[in-house]
Formats: C-alpha cells, structure tokens, sequence
C-alpha cells in the first residue's frame, strides 16, 4: 500500500435534500468511514479522524457530500438521488473542486454516485466541458453496480438494495437476511433503518414492511436523527422564507416590480446574506443600487435544489 493511504481523515459537510435519503448517506457515511474507502479506494484503514466541517464559501448544496482526506489528497464523495441541479451537476462538480483545492492546495479525487435508476444523459457524464476549461470526475450508478461488496459490508447494505439485479425482490430479502445476521442490537437497529430509507427509492412500501420490522427502524438512532433534522430544517426553510418575503415586499414598495432574475438572484442567498441585505437596502436610491449589491456579493452564491 503506497504512503498516501496510510492515514484517512473524513472531512463532511451534507445537504438536506430529500430529507430521508440525504441524512442516511450522511449516517452511514460518518459512521463507516473506512468501509466506504475500502470500497471505493480498494484501501483498508482504520485511522479515520472524522470531522464535520463546510467548506468557507457555502452554501452549496447537494443530496449528500462527504470529504475524505487521504494524507495529502482529498476524496469528494457525493450521493445524488436525482441528476436536475441549478447549477448542473457537472458545473457543482468544477466548483467543488476549485473550493476545494483553494482551501487544501492538495490531490483531488471526486466521485458522483447516482442512488435511483434514471436514462438521463447527465448520469452518464463524467466531465464539465466550457470552451478552453475540462474537468472530469467518476460517476458511479449504482443500478449498474455488481451487488456482491454491498452486501458482504453491513455498512454498505443499505446501497446494495439499488444494485444490479434481475430479481429485485430476492436482492431486498438477501439484504434482510444480512441485515438480521448483524450481531450488535444498535448497529443492526440503524442499519435496518437505513436500508429501509433507501429502499423505498426502489420498492413499494408495502414489500419494505413486510420484511423489516417497523418498531426497529423507529427504536434506531437515525429515524430520530431524520425526525429531528426534519423539524430543524423545516424552521429553517420557513425563516428564510419569511425573510424572502419581507424583503421582496420592501424592494416592490420602494422601487416598484423587481425583475424576475433579480428576485432569483436573491432567493440564493443564506439567511445571513438576506439579513445583510434588509439593512443595506435602506440606503439604496434606485434599483441599480440593488443590481450592483448584488454583483459585489463574492463569491457567486450556488442556488438550492428544488
């Protein structure tokens, strides 16, 4: 094994939508560091340092995103669910890696994993191509993935029930009778409970249920982490939506309708940014002092998913 996968440190920083999808990833993510490097990185450790940290230009925002840091090189995990993203995934692929690379100056290596079957061309590309400037980056799609490592790791059971299969149903009973051979109650009650979650991005709930016991999902520790992140997230939207609001309202009164990319422009915007905002517009003048308010935020903010 060479020198530069002696020594693993996670660096994670998660999105929040969908709710349930994202905080599995994120779940077993942090809690099985070393299973997804041997399985992406064919390197075994157990010298992970796991920190939780965002990147100095958020928001930026995805499903789920995990960074690993491999002595000196950076491995930029991402789970998607779906391939629609404003910007395009293949731009937030670039400037992930441009933040990245700012702030480390160090090897970068990214992977795009795709959670739900799709024939969108977007899962097949691998690079962000403009003029003079090509950046590329591995995809994995997951529908396409040979189950048989998924289901051999008990921390990658939840993403072996979106492999490759003739038999969906008899892949989702052997991740069951895997699941049910996990000797740790805790560890089988969060495991069970994320496969679950993942599982319904493939299969009716109905089939779910009759092969996992509800009361186990809702006893682990990450169904109450995805119903606490729920309420947390929920109150977060509804105050950036209020302060949307409110300052839309008082741009309209002074100044009269706001352009339609103008008002885009400012729903991108942090909540921090949006209350900057509420003060600084009581000293504009006229509606370009909003435009160049605007220009002058740096860097460029990255717009939410839908």
């Amino acid at each position: 094994m060479c020198d530069i996968c002696l020594n693993f440190r996670q660096r994670i920083c998660v999105g929040n939508s969908p709710l349930t999808y994202d905080n599995t990833c994120k779940y077993v993510a942090e809690n099985y560091p070393a299973d997804f490097a041997r399985w992406l990185l064919a390197s075994d450790t157990s010298d992970i340092e796991v920190l939780k940290t965002e990147l100095n230009l958020e928001p930026i925002r995805a499903d789920s995103l995990t960074f690993l840091q491999i002595s000196n090189q950076i491995l930029h995990l991402e789970f998607q669910t779906s391939p629609k993203s404003t910007p395009p995934l293949d731009f937030r692929m670039l400037d992930y890696y441009t933040r990245l690379k700012r702030q480390y100056w160090c090897d970068i290596e990214q992977v795009l994993i795709f959670l739900q079957a799709t024939s969108s061309k977007i899962v097949f590309n691998t690079q962000y191509v403009d003029r003079k400037t090509r950046h590329e980056y591995r995809v994995i799609r997951l529908w396409e993935e040979d189950p048989t490592p998924l289901l051999a790791n008990p921390a990658l059971l939840p993403l072996a029930t979106l492999a490759r299969t003739d038999s969906p149903q008899d892949l989702l009973e052997q991740v069951a009778a895997a699941v049910d051979m996990i000797e740790e109650r805790d560890e089988r009650q969060n495991i069970s409970a994320c496969v679950q979650v993942l599982a319904g991005l493939r299969f009716p709930k109905n089939l779910v249920r009759q092969l996992f016991r509800e009361e186990i999902m809702q006893e682990s520790v990450i169904y109450q982490d995805i119903l606490q992140k729920g309420l947390q997230q929920g109150e977060e939207r509804g105050k950036k939506q209020e302060a949307l609001e409110l300052i839309v309202r008082q741009l309209t009164r002074r100044f009269g309708a706001i352009e339609a990319e103008v008002q885009q422009q400012i729903r991108t915007l942090s909540i921090t940014q949006l209350e900057e905002l509420a003060e600084a517009l009581l000293d504009f003048s006229n509606p370009s002092d909003l435009v160049n308010y605007l220009v002058n935020i740096s860097p460029p903010q990255l717009n939410p998913e839908d």
